[in-house]
């Protein structure tokens, strides 16, 4: 391990998701998004799109479900032009997952996170050996299987059963059920806590937590106020060749500044670099593009 403080970058970058077979950004404006998933067309609100729609009204008006929101933070209801569809096949790379239309207006997965997949499949390919790597509030578990799937050992935790269950159905759609991969249920908080006390060591982690949110047993998690502890103790479970922590947010008060700083006091003497900045999707005419959450993220 390195005797020096890690290298933070003097300047943010931007990670842009350009879209690939099964996901496009085809349009944006007047506060809406137009994004294809797989065979379905989806219009979902986006107060960031304060510029005009590019596509015809009809390209708007012929999508296959609308997200209406309601006055609840993220929630509302999908209204279909034809029968409601529950659940259908899509797939980045290896890792093969279903789109879900969720109460909570995404579709069961986040579509800008496709830049950090290929950052994470690079990293792992790279590894020497097998690496062994943890995925904290991972979902649906699409990162966990594109880590998979490039060889490494990976432990998923989510606090949803429902969301590990998912996890589960996506990593027997990607016929990845036989690699290295344990489901837990539990509050990451305290998986976290016990795997210190354990002494047990990571090559890679990945923190991706929610603005606010409550454990099986009731615990409560609160960003601002509990994301630095457990930043720290994510940085104690990694190993002596550890390749690569990533902090992932997005709360509309955090910044990946923020997320850098609070990763470099977490990781003195640790050397590598630390990079930060914002996650975006890009529009299919490659022009326009809307930030969806800021990351820092730690490489030896």
């Amino acid at each position: 391990m390195s005797a020096r403080n890690p290298l933070v970058a003097e300047a943010p970058g931007v990670m842009r998701t350009l879209g690939w077979d099964d996901y496009a950004l085809l349009d944006s404006g007047h506060g809406r998004k137009l994004e294809r998933y797989g065979r379905y067309t989806v219009v979902r609100p986006e107060p960031q799109c304060m510029w005009a729609p590019r596509l015809s009204a009809q390209a708007w008006d012929e999508a296959d479900a609308v997200f209406d929101p309601t006055d609840e933070e993220d929630a509302g209801r999908w209204r279909f032009r034809g029968p409601a569809v529950e659940s259908w096949p899509l797939g980045w790379g290896e890792a093969k997952f279903h789109g879900r239309f969720t109460a909570f207006r995404h579709l069961a997965f986040f579509p800008e996170q496709a830049a950090n997949w290929a950052w994470l499949d690079q990293r792992v390919r790279a590894h020497d050996g097998q690496p062994k790597v943890l995925n904290l509030f991972g979902y649906t578990g699409v990162a966990s299987l594109v880590m998979a799937a490039a060889g490494a050992a990976v432990t998923h935790v989510d606090a949803s059963k429902k969301a590990v269950a998912w996890a589960r159905e996506n990593a027997e759609l990607s016929a990845l059920s036989d690699r290295p991969i344990r489901w837990i249920t539990e509050d990451a908080r305290k998986y976290v806590q016990r795997e210190v006390r354990r002494g047990s060591r990571y090559d890679g982690i990945i923190l991706d937590p929610p603005k606010y949110g409550r454990g099986p047993g009731g615990e409560v998690w609160r960003l601002f106020e509990d994301l630095p502890e457990l930043a720290g103790l994510c940085a104690e479970l990694l190993s002596e060749d550890a390749s690569f922590l990533v902090l992932n947010a997005y709360a509309e008060r955090i910044s990946g500044a923020a997320l850098s700083g609070l990763l470099a006091e977490k990781l003195p003497g640790r050397g590598g670099t630390i990079e930060w900045g914002e996650l975006a999707l890009t529009e299919a005419a490659g022009d326009r593009q809307i930030g969806m959450s800021f990351y820092a993220r730690w490489a030896s």
